[in-house]
């Protein structure tokens, strides 16, 4: 397995927190990254080849989350 040196972090401030995005891998057109992203105490990891299509999945899979995570309150 090869170390990914490259990683790319996001920061999106909300009013009730910080979402944190972590984006490693994704070197060539061929090699496969992962995505996690965490807000407060929800962390969704999401594998894929291409890295913006893996950042907006693992966005949408946070929202579903913290809907399903409110909904059960």
């Amino acid at each position: 397995m090869h170390k990914h040196k490259h990683m790319d972090v996001f920061f999106l401030p909300t009013k009730s927190g910080m979402i944190k995005i972590y984006s490693y891998g994704f070197s060539s057109g061929e090699s496969w990254g992962q995505v996690f992203t965490e807000y407060n105490d929800i962390t969704v990891s999401v594998k894929g080849y291409n890295q913006k299509k893996a950042i907006i999945k693992s966005i949408s899979r946070l929202n579903d989350s913290l809907l399903n995570k409110n909904r059960d309150k």
